[in-house]
């Protein structure tokens, strides 16, 4: 044990910049980052943002192309927006098929670039490739395509949909766990992305030193969509110029997807090498060489005011995660969401829903036991082979309430609104207020565009039609109004898919998905039209259309208007929700949390995201049951006959949690969640 501990601090030593190059000749961060590299000095400068952007100007203009280029720093803050001169005429189209859009929900939406609506798509991309990554992966914008579409992989008939399907719509403008920057300065993250996490090629994280420090995203083939060609490897325009500004600050090659398997399969990063660019990133142009002929920085209201500024150092409280200072989780590597003065945004707290509701010491216990769990499994998306977990832990109660939260040092940032997500999903789904909830909330009012910046009311979508659908669908008129199943997400995620059983082509589609007709990854069904009038009123402020921004108020709840076409004057208006947090920050439909009770009255749920979903789901269900041994049973599982797996819908039983055969790194120990 003590040679391995010397070991690997000679490897720490020398990937955190000791005798080891800064960057390879190839233009990528170094290899052998463990999780612990990030410092106070490791930060875009103003000068590393100019020249990300000059080298992807660089490749643009190789191609004879006009890119919007966005670099963020790992927390989400916007450093820079820069935009090549454009045709006036140019738009974006948000669609997964460009040829033939469904028009549901955010599919289908033209806007001019007039509007910022590219801005807003290279800042999603640039969160993506941030968000995603750690020291242990790196993963793209190509990435996300890859693991978030209907089958894994795309187009592989009859497999199950992607592992992370449904993560697109987390890191909302509008979730209460995310940051509201004004753009004004760098502030504590993670910070909202206007779009959502992005599976449109062209995004990518940066490194230095090994260590994650930024995302830059590209937009300039006026289409933001995904990568339905698992097969191609055709070249794409937005990924290429991505490619070319990340030179000098790419992810390591033995860390990047190519390296990393989910299920069996190879993960995919990039379609293209900076061999293989028009344009030699090295020689590019300087950034103080690039004229008014060329274009321009571009202020974003609301993320971004023009003045090209430096990032915040991860793991610094000005990040907004620091090192855990509450003695709680002694010797666990352990990290907490922070404000600007090192206080926890999420302190330990009872919960706050009566006589039942979880206590102070139970919810600690909870993320102490979750932790340790994560600290032992084996990681599954992350490299060198022998890494543990890194994961974000989220406990709230029975309303949403967060009652505490705890990251593992290096889990990739986009767990911790996930982990919120997943918990409040099946507190919600669980509860017996579900149907009335829903029922409760104003429609989804989808938008009509022409290209022009004009916006129209489309099709309205009443959500409680979702919990008709599951009533139908389990033939059970009760379904999700008397609290009688309990809930994880891997069964949430079963009947939200567009066959059932997933990935079962031909069969109908899960109650709380969009048919298949119907359905895109930007329009997906419950998960997208509870959030989907948030959203839009979001980008319909930023475009100009809204002069109200009701954002943060929560993903559920907003009432949206638009006029019927066709007005002379486009009038709309928003009004935010009451406050409510039990969808604060949206839902969330892959697998990862199980509700919690206290003998057969649930109290709350936790939430786990930043591995795979099986390290996930072990880490929320061992960690749930090695918590209630601790506290002598005051806290346990949902019941046996009351667990989701009891049901089997259309003759298909649903599952409840699955784990990983062999998950921990110390212990030939197997099957490690039966018979709990």
């Amino acid at each position: 044990m003590r040679v391995l501990t010397v070991v690997a601090a000679a490897l720490l030593a020398t990937a955190c910049g000791g005798s080891g190059p800064a960057i390879n000749s190839n233009g990528t961060a170094p290899a052998g980052c463990l999780g612990a590299c990030a410092t106070a000095s490791t930060f875009l400068s103003v000068d590393d943002v100019q020249q990300v952007i000059a080298q992807a100007v660089g490749e643009a203009q190789a191609r004879k192309a006009a890119a919007t280029i966005a670099v963020v720093d790992r927390v989400g803050n916007v450093l820079a927006v820069y935009r090549m001169n454009a045709p006036a005429s140019s738009t974006i189209l948000i669609a997964s098929n460009a040829t033939s859009p469904v028009n549901t929900g955010l599919d289908g939406i033209r806007l001019p670039i007039s509007t910022g609506i590219d801005a807003l798509a290279a800042i999603a991309k640039a969160v993506t490739g941030s968000y995603l990554s750690s020291e242990g992966n790196a993963f793209s914008t190509r990435t996300a395509s890859q693991i978030v579409q209907q089958h894994f992989n795309p187009g592989t008939s009859g497999s199950p949909s992607g592992p992370l399907f449904g993560v697109q719509f987390s890191q909302l403008a509008c979730s209460d766990l995310n940051q509201q920057s004004d753009g004004t300065a760098t502030q504590p993250g993670p910070q909202r992305s206007p779009l959502g996490l992005s599976a449109d090629p062209g995004g990518f994280p940066l490194y230095k030193a090994g260590t994650v420090v930024g995302g830059v995203g590209v937009i300039a083939d006026g289409h933001y969509g995904i990568d339905a060609d698992i097969e191609s490897h055709a070249v794409d325009l937005d990924e290429a110029i991505a490619m070319a500004a990340t030179y000098n600050y790419g992810a390591p090659v033995d860390r990047r997807a190519d390296e990393i398997t989910a299920g069996g399969i190879s993960l995919h990063y990039t379609n293209i090498e900076y061999a293989n660019l028009s344009a030699a990133p090295a020689t590019a142009p300087a950034y103080t060489a690039l004229g008014v002929a060329t274009g321009a920085l571009l202020p974003v209201g609301g993320y971004w005011d023009g003045n090209i500024r430096v990032g915040t150092a991860f793991g610094q409280p000005a990040s907004g995660i620091a090192p855990d200072n509450s003695g709680n989780f002694a010797n666990m590597n352990a990290f907490a969401l922070v404000d600007a003065a090192n206080n926890p945004r999420f302190p330990l707290q009872a919960g706050t829903d009566g006589a039942n509701a979880l206590t102070k010491a139970e919810v600690l216990q909870l993320l102490q036991s979750a932790l340790k769990v994560a600290n032992a499994a084996r990681g599954q998306i992350r490299l060198p082979l022998g890494a543990t977990a890194r994961v974000s832990i989220s406990v709230v109660d029975t309303l949403g309430v967060p009652l505490g939260f705890v990251r593992s040092q290096d889990a990739p940032i986009f767990g911790a609104d996930v982990s919120l997500q997943k918990a409040r999903t099946v507190a919600f789904l669980s509860s017996a207020d579900a149907a009335g909830f829903l029922n409760s909330l104003p429609p989804a009012q989808y938008p009509v565009t022409d290209g022009t910046g004009s916006v129209f009311a489309g099709a309205q979508v009443t959500l409680g039609s979702y919990a008709t659908a599951a009533q139908t669908f389990l033939a059970d008129p009760t379904a999700l109004t008397d609290g009688t199943i309990a809930y994880s997400d891997r069964a949430m995620a079963l009947l939200a898919r567009p066959f059932f059983p997933d990935g079962i082509d031909g069969t109908a589609n899960g109650p709380f998905s969009k048919p298949l007709a119907q359905w895109s990854v930007f329009s997906d069904g419950l998960q997208l039209d509870l959030a989907n009038n948030a959203i839009l009123q979001h980008v319909l402020h930023e475009a100009g259309v809204l002069t109200n921004d009701v954002v943060p108020g929560g993903c559920a709840g907003v009432s949206l208007i638009l006029s019927p076409p066709p007005p002379a004057n486009i009038i709309a208006t928003a009004t935010a929700p009451a406050v409510d947090h039990r969808l604060g920050n949206g839902l969330q439909i892959f697998a990862g949390s199980v509700p919690i009770y206290r003998g057969a009255t649930l109290v709350g749920a936790i939430g786990v995201s930043g591995d795979g979903t099986q390290q996930d789901d072990m880490v929320a269900f061992l960690g749930l049951s090695n918590a209630s041994k601790a506290l002598s049973g005051s806290i346990n599982q949902a019941p046996a006959n009351r667990r989701a797996d009891t049901l089997a819908p259309q003759g298909s039983r649903l599952l409840y949690v699955q784990c990983p055969q062999s998950p921990f790194l110390n212990s030939d120990q197997e099957n490690v969640c039966n018979a709990l």
